[in-house]
């Protein structure tokens, strides 16, 4: 909703009673819940947030130094919402969707200033418009009218507006549009086109929520290997400072196999944003050779903007991401971070005076988060199609606490958890995802995927690794006590096999051009890698080869390069033969 929007006519505008921080009041303003406001002299964008009387108060989504009492309020009559259309997918947007290079160009320099607006997609740009109806055809909310190339990689399908009737097709034609312009036409006098708006706040309509049985692939081992998440699944990434939240999402954006990325920087550091800014548009898809940013929408509210944009980027974000899942696509969200949304939540609350909860947290962060991550999931859409939306979030609890309010709320919704550890980065273990803490709630639904598409003892294979590691981590307290040639030859050698899954398997070089994506067929084969070298070290054990003959074979060392083969099957082949060769000649 631009300021070119709103007239007098449907409006009663009020003026500013007082100012604090990017909470303003405002009087005699005629306005309802969550609509978009223009404040002061400048024209503030803003959103009404609570009413009382003839007071009317509203969080600013930009600066509000300057800005006084006795200044006018303008009210558009209409909620906050986002502009949605082709030109969504490469484009820089901010926590409201105005696009970044629009804005620059604008002013002439990469600062933005006050009172600026621009609308979410361009209006004037013409695309090639090919109908997918004809006269005579009849179309419901939700139906495909027509297909537009928006990039090299993703066709933008058109649909009749969710709020609309729908009805019989009088006309549909193809050629060049702008995104305003009318392309199919109604029997009941609606007309579509190729631009739609929808409140953010609002979930987009679907005819049912299925549970998803497709997991979503990253190409990193311990999350496809070990703590998988579904096509319309939930994740957080908590970790402290340092521990390697930011990396882990830029991979799975680079990685993961969605069909639309949607990245919001939410309140983290200015040079993380332009690492992303800067890097996605060089990067190339691994998927089609591509650009990345070709199916990729970025929305950047860093740490020095205006907080109260940061509480809607979520929003923005999320919406967007429901856009294209209604087209059928598979859209992964991932928000980066939500901890910066609930602080940002936590200043509006305090500035409105409301009872904080827990660590000053207003008292319905819980409902808000779940609110998000309620958005996410499997869908049947309205017009038949079905599409995912997976929620994505990086939790950045204070020191590393993960007691804290927004770590623990987050963790009551989301079925998986990728727990960061900092004593893990300190050792340059990376990712450094605690395999002890970690979690996934979509393994046994995802099971049969994988035994279908890759192998029909994946299962049985991951519980083992998961076996090896709980067993580790048990001797490992021992170990602290008395040492590791304490133990006995069976339960060393335990601990070398757990040594090969922590160096080999678990970590992973996010900088390698190989290594830093692992398809599920190479995680299989270097986990039964590791399980030939345990099976036969063992029955080499109880032949009477001592523990140490076993642990120096020269073929061992070799599995912790499995993961930089690009030629990996014949590699693992040779390497499982080497091992058993070498093992078997010790008796």
């Amino acid at each position: 909703m631009s300021k070119a929007d709103t007239t007098d006519a449907e409006t009663d505008n009020g003026v500013i009673q007082s100012v604090s921080g990017p909470v303003v009041t405002a009087r005699d303003l005629n306005a309802r819940m969550n609509d978009v406001v223009y404040v002061g002299d400048e024209g503030l964008m803003g959103e009404v947030i609570e009413i009382e009387g003839d007071l009317t108060t509203v969080q600013v989504y930009e600066e509000t130094s300057g800005v006084g009492p006795g200044e006018p309020v303008e009210n558009t009559g209409e909620p906050l919402s986002v502009d949605l259309g082709p030109g969504v997918l490469d484009a820089i947007y901010d926590g409201v969707q105005r696009p970044l290079d629009v804005l620059e160009g604008k002013m002439g320099s990469p600062y933005l200033d006050r009172g600026v607006d621009a609308p979410g997609i361009d209006l004037e740009e013409e695309w090639e418009f090919e109908p997918a109806v004809e006269a005579g055809d009849v179309v419901e909310p939700g139906d495909v009218v027509g297909v537009v190339e928006e990039t090299v990689t993703i066709d933008h399908k058109v649909m009749v507006p969710p709020d609309y009737e729908g009805g019989e097709v009088v006309a549909a034609e193809a050629g060049s549009f702008t995104v305003t312009e009318t392309v199919v036409e109604l029997d009941n006098g609606e007309e579509v086109s190729m631009h739609q708006e929808w409140p953010v706040r609002e979930a987009r309509p679907a005819n049912d929520k299925k549970t998803p049985r497709t997991p979503l692939v990253s190409g990193q081992r311990i999350l496809d290997g070990l703590f998988p998440i579904a096509k319309g699944g939930t994740a957080a990434i908590p970790g402290p400072f340092g521990s390697g939240k930011t990396v882990t999402q830029h991979q799975l954006a680079k990685y993961a196999d969605a069909d639309i990325i949607v990245y919001v920087g939410c309140g983290e550091r200015g040079n993380e944003m332009t690492e992303v800014i800067e890097d996605f548009p060089e990067l190339e898809d691994p998927a089609n050779g591509n650009p990345l940013m070709a199916r990729t929408s970025l929305i950047a509210n860093t740490s020095n903007m205006p907080v109260a944009a940061r509480e809607s980027c979520i929003y923005t974000g999320i919406t967007i991401a429901e856009y294209y899942r209604d087209m059928g696509y598979d859209v992964a969200l991932m928000a980066d971070s939500t901890s910066r949304w609930a602080e940002a939540m936590r200043e509006i609350s305090s500035r409105l005076e409301e009872m904080p909860g827990e660590e000053g947290y207003p008292a319905y962060l819980a409902a808000r988060l779940a609110q998000f991550y309620e958005r996410a999931g499997y869908f049947e859409n309205i017009n038949g199609t079905e599409g995912s939306v997976s929620a994505i979030g990086a939790v950045s609890p204070p020191g590393g606490d993960f007691s804290e309010p927004v770590t623990q709320n987050t963790l009551r919704i989301v079925k998986t958890f990728w727990a960061l550890d900092a004593d893990l980065a300190e050792r340059r273990h990376f990712p450094s995802i605690n395999w002890n803490e970690s979690y996934s709630l979509y393994k046994d639904q995802l099971d049969p995927w994988f035994e279908d598409e890759v192998a029909d003892d994946w299962a049985e294979r991951r519980q083992w690794a998961v076996d090896v590691l709980d067993e580790e981590t048990e001797l490992q307290e021992i170990v602290q006590l008395v040492g590791k040639d304490a133990l006995p030859d069976d339960q060393q050698l335990t601990l070398e096999v757990a040594r090969y899954l922590r160096e080999a398997y678990l970590q992973q070089n996010a900088f390698h051009p190989v290594d830093t994506f692992c398809p599920p067929e190479k995680t299989y084969l270097m986990l039964t890698t590791i399980q030939t070298f345990n099976d036969e070290a063992f029955d080499a054990l109880d032949a009477g080869v001592p523990v140490e003959e076993i642990v120096d074979i020269e073929s061992a060392p070799r599995i912790n390069r499995i993961g930089v083969q690009e030629d990996y099957e014949e590699y693992v082949e040779d390497l499982k033969a080497e091992i058993t060769e070498e093992l078997r000649s010790l008796y």
